[in-house]
């Protein structure tokens, strides 16, 4: 047996929340055969009871899977570079291919024991009546076992190239999302009146796992008007991770049999060596340059806060501008998606879409950003520099909690121009417009919270990063797997009293989408979910103010 797979499953297994984890998959699966379990000893012919276990459990591993397996992955082999023990295993007699396998097996392996939990809850759905759609739990869990080895391969490669367990994190997780939610943007926008761009879209559209689950839970042809996915998803779908799968494991243990063990910072370039046209682009892209100052920091001006500005890479002026930049054309490219699709779906189906939106980048990108402020100083052997500093803990947890709420600030400013056009096709929606982005501010207060408290419980980021998205996927997505199964099996108070918890759900229903319109959320859930955030803030201080003492 690969030793370096007993040691990572064993490493993973031991961790204080891997048995939360588990326990937690199984319980939850649990929960869900029973609310589907006929009472009364009265049976379902038609499989329907079957059909709705089975697309929770789809829904709802899918979900988990994009949520809390890309963080183990990205932290495998950047964690070893930066402890000084990735060249003890370049110089031990296994090749690099036998490490990488060995990464690679224990993140399936744990991935398997999670996925293994939830069998005798998918069996369920066979005493029920069996499902009525093609392939079933089998086809399912094939489909999670490809997703599975796609986002590990994704994540070892990330890792292998990285220089932090911050950047792999978010980068791990950004490559994620954009390959489950631009494909089915291109899907959706190529037209259909060509074959060619008609094939093009079917298969672009395969590249996110999201087609293929729908097709094996019978949800295939549900999606916007005009979308189809047709036959063939899961087919395809697999073929093409497998295929991106086998070229990422490639590279990257090519990468890892290539790596130095003393890596040498680049010299760089002068400015005046460089030729006309670099030199031109050079003023064009330094017109903010954070290093001609006259002065040094104000004392008004939080040090930490600077620190971790400068020491990121979005953090840095000149490429906050930059940002600022995408996040205009971003907000004009939203505008006119607003305007033109209000006349055809209702300003009711648009204001829904962009919640969604919203409410994905901040579950997806903010625990990245806020999951490694103090255990990415605790891993690293900082922690101990800042604690001998003159700061006391108050500012050291104000610039740190100020660096993760900047980029969320922009991220909730990027949609904004939509919401006015809304406004303007609409005026009588701008006091709904208002109770949506108090939603989604709360929303984005408790997402930072929560990161920030696993940061401090957590040593390692990983760990801090998975149980972040864990937290937020049980409150922000869990309450939505209820409400899909409204009316049968759980009754509309059922639902509402779920749904009280949920911030995307009060957004939902403040913006009036269908479907969520007939709940009252709101005021309960803004006191719920501030409430919740002030007792994190609480226990964040006191958490901080403990690691802050001397030992």
């Amino acid at each position: 047996m690969n030793p370096i797979v007993r040691r990572e499953l064993l490493d993973l297994l031991r961790a204080r929340g891997t048995v939360v984890i588990l326990v937690g998959c199984a319980l939850v699966t649990g929960i869900l055969v029973l609310t589907h379990w006929p009472a009364g000893g009265v049976g379902d012919l038609g499989g329907s009871a079957a059909l709705g276990v089975l697309r929770a459990l789809g829904y709802g591993l899918l979900t988990g899977l994009l949520l809390v397996l890309p963080a183990f992955p990205a932290s495998a082999i950047v964690r070893e570079r930066m402890r000084g023990t990735l060249a003890l295993l370049l110089n031990s007699p296994m090749t690099p291919s036998a490490i990488y396998a060995g990464k690679l097996g224990g993140i399936l392996g744990f991935t398997a024991i999670l996925m293994l939990l939830t069998v005798p809850g998918a069996a369920a759905s066979y005493a029920l009546g069996g499902s009525t759609v093609t392939g079933g739990v089998g086809l399912l869990y094939a489909v999670l076992a490809a997703l599975a080895v796609q986002i590990a391969t994704i994540g070892l490669f990330v890792s292998g190239r990285a220089q932090g367990t911050d950047s792999a994190l978010r980068t791990t997780y950004g490559v994620v999302l954009t390959l489950t939610i631009l494909p089915l943007t291109a899907h959706w926008l190529l037209p259909r009146d060509n074959p060619v761009l008609a094939g093009l879209a079917a298969w672009l559209g395969c590249l996110s796992p999201v087609p293929a689950v729908l097709e094996v839970v019978g949800h295939g042809r549900v999606g916007l008007p005009g979308e189809n996915y047709g036959g063939g998803a899961v087919t395809r779908y697999v073929c093409l991770a497998l295929v991106m799968s086998g070229v990422l494991a490639a590279a990257a243990i090519r990468s890892l049999g290539r790596v130095p063990l003393d890596r040498a910072r680049a010299a760089g370039v002068m400015t005046n060596d460089r030729s006309a046209g670099a030199r031109a682009v050079r003023r064009v892209l330094f017109l903010v340059d954070p290093n001609r100052r006259s002065r040094g920091t104000s004392r008004l001006v939080n040090p930490v806060l600077v620190k971790e500005l400068r020491t990121r890479r979005f953090g840095r002026a000149h490429w906050t501008l930059r940002l600022l930049a995408g996040t205009a054309v971003l907000s004009l490219a939203l505008s006119y998606i607003a305007a033109s699709g209000a006349l055809g779906w209702g300003t009711d189906v648009i204001g829904g879409a962009l919640v969604l939106m919203q409410s994905a980048l901040l579950v997806l990108f903010v625990p990245s950003l806020s999951a490694g402020l103090i255990s990415a100083e605790r891993e690293g052997g900082t922690w101990q520099l800042l604690r001998t500093t003159p700061l006391s803990a108050g500012a050291i947890l104000r610039g740190k909690l100020m660096s993760a709420v900047w980029p969320v600030l922009l991220l909730l400013c990027a949609t904004m121009p939509g919401y006015v056009v809304l406004a303007t096709v609409q005026p009588e929606t701008a006091s709904q417009i208002g109770r949506v982005l108090t939603c989604l501010g709360s929303m984005a207060v408790f997402a930072v919270m929560v990161g920030a408290v696993a940061s401090s419980l957590f040593r390692s980021t990983a760990a801090a990063t998975a149980a972040s998205y864990l937290v937020l996927a049980l409150v922000c997505i869990a309450p939505l797997l209820v409400w899909l199964g409204r009316e049968a099996p759980f009754s509309h108070q059922a639902v509402q009293v779920v749904l009280m918890i949920d911030p995307v759900a009060a957004a939902l229903s403040a913006a009036n989408t269908p479907g969520f319109s007939r709940y009252d959320l709101l005021p309960f859930n803004w006191w719920a979910i501030g409430g919740t955030s002030l007792v994190l803030l609480l226990v964040l201080i006191v958490r901080t103010r403990r690691l802050y003492r001397p030992d």
